[in-house]
């Protein structure tokens, strides 16, 4: 499959770079050209796994169901989009059979690996002995990874209540908050992403993702983002805007503080150092709670910790967390301490599907395989190492603004300009469509939409690494 794959890549390379760039419809401006060589076609590392042939539906039969059976709302990428039927590892198979590279990993969800057996085994062997009941009842299955997730926790952050999804983890985490502390008002940041519900709606501070509903009590403090922000990388700074909103926005005293330590769908935005110490000092002596939602950057995903906050030295009173958590099975939870727990008793509280069995089976085998796999460690080396590499690709092209993030959570933003910082969006679409070509997927993000998300499985290579960033620089030179 390999050597098809090289020679229709060698076919395209044949191609003027004039008629590859304008077959894609995209108008670009001249950007500073390398004087160095043109890349080399990159060649797909080597797999020792073929998928059966393919008889289902088409691409084309699944996009006609899809337009006249599911909401208009639900997107795809690429301008023909990629019809996926298997996945292993770090690699995801079309219906023709071609392998491309998973540098994406179903939005920093598939941490394990596509189809990793351990979690495979975990999901089917308690699908044959039970697959749903109710939390009503006793099951091993729920208690066993609640307390597995409290290990992973620090201080007293022991209690967990289990939910479908990042967003209703959110909303929970929220509504926990207002009431424990019998206030309404909520500070996030600008640029934040925390869900598509009411409350998370009105958390999340970019208005692509917000509709024109009422959405009262929440701030939006200014986003210490070191790249584009006006105070550069120094956190205290911008945590000040914090105690300001305080002073002036709400009565004194607040619910909660809930935010990313790096924004996921706002573009890879790591927060300035120290911006969490000093945001938190202003919260909790406002007598709020500090959220981390930790729905992308949790389960060993940064490499350096097994959650993000951790990088800023902070303990939070609620952590958020999905994605991540089941390897691709809908898994949510919010994780509290006991005290702060017992707000939700007041009134019955009941999540039908929280806590079902057969998804707490699979978020228990997922962190026995971040254990067993060393998998925070190789998110570490390996993502240090993409890392340096895409930072090379930056000194040779003047289209890449800024590579930031840590371990498989890492962006890549580009614009047409350094010194304005203007966003790229077409190009960053182009570049996309091209690296798919070669057999490369990786995500998009931030508020223009000119930002990459390079999130893919934990079990990454340095030969991955290699093949995705060689696949970008071929992609660029041809610009």
């Amino acid at each position: 499959m390999t050597g098809s794959l090289t020679a229709r890549l060698v076919l395209r390379r044949s191609l003027p770079p004039t008629r590859l760039f304008f077959s894609r419809g995209v108008s670009l401006p001249a950007t500073e050209k390398t004087k160095d060589a043109v890349p080399a076609v990159p060649e797909l590392p080597a797999f020792d796994y073929t998928p059966p042939a393919y008889s289902g539906p088409s691409g084309d039969d699944i996009l006609a169901k899809r337009r006249e059976y599911l909401s208009p709302s639900i997107l795809h990428f690429y301008k023909t989009p990629l019809n996926v039927v298997e996945g292993r590892r770090q690699y995801l198979f079309d219906d023709k059979g071609r392998r491309y590279l998973d540098g994406f990993g179903g939005i920093a969800t598939v941490g394990c690996g596509h189809c990793h057996p351990d979690v495979v085994a975990a999901v089917v062997e308690q699908t044959k002995r039970l697959q749903h009941s109710t939390v009503l009842y006793l099951n091993h299955a729920v208690a066993d990874f609640a307390e597995a997730l409290a290990s992973k926790l620090p201080g007293n952050l022991k209690v967990a209540f289990f939910t479908n999804s990042g967003t209703e983890a959110n909303e929970l985490a929220i509504l926990i908050a207002r009431l424990y502390t019998g206030c309404h008002d909520i500070i996030s940041l600008r640029n934040s992403y925390h869900g598509n519900a009411a409350g998370t709606m009105g958390a999340t501070a970019q208005s692509i993702w917000k509709f024109n509903v009422v959405q009262s009590g929440v701030h939006h403090a200014v986003n210490p983002d070191p790249y584009r922000g006006l105070f550069g990388s120094d956190g205290e700074k911008y945590a000040r805007d914090v105690e300001e909103i305080i002073s002036f926005g709400t009565s004194g005293n607040v619910a909660a503080f809930i935010s990313e330590a790096i924004q996921g769908v706002g573009g890879i935005v790591e927060l300035a150092p120290g911006y969490l110490p000093a945001a938190y000092s202003s919260v909790r002596k406002a007598g709020g709670l500090c959220i981390a939602d930790e729905v992308q950057a949790g389960f060993a995903r940064t490499g350096s910790h097994f959650w993000g906050f951790e990088a800023q030295g902070v303990v939070p009173d609620i952590v958020t967390m999905a994605k991540g958590i089941g390897n691709g099975i809908p898994l949510g939870a919010v994780v509290t301490t006991p005290e702060i727990a017992k707000a939700l008793t007041h009134r019955s509280y009941f999540n039908t599907f929280g806590g079902n069995p057969v998804s707490t089976a699979a978020g228990l085998a997922v962190l026995r395989v971040i254990e067993k796999e060393k998998l925070q460690e190789n998110a570490h080396v390996v993502g240090s190492y993409l890392k340096n590499r895409l930072n090379e690709l930056k000194d040779k092209y003047e289209l890449i603004g800024d590579v930031r993030g840590r371990g498989m959570l890492l962006g890549v933003e580009l614009v047409t300009d350094r010194q304005h910082k203007t966003p790229a969006k077409n190009e960053t679409l182009h570049v996309m469509d091209q690296m798919k070509e070669l057999g490369v997927l990786i995500g998009k993000g931030g508020y223009y939409g000119n930002v990459f998300r390079i999130t893919p499985p934990l079990c990454f290579t340095k030969e991955d690494a290699d093949f995705l960033v060689d696949a970008m620089d071929y992609t660029l030179s041809r610009m």
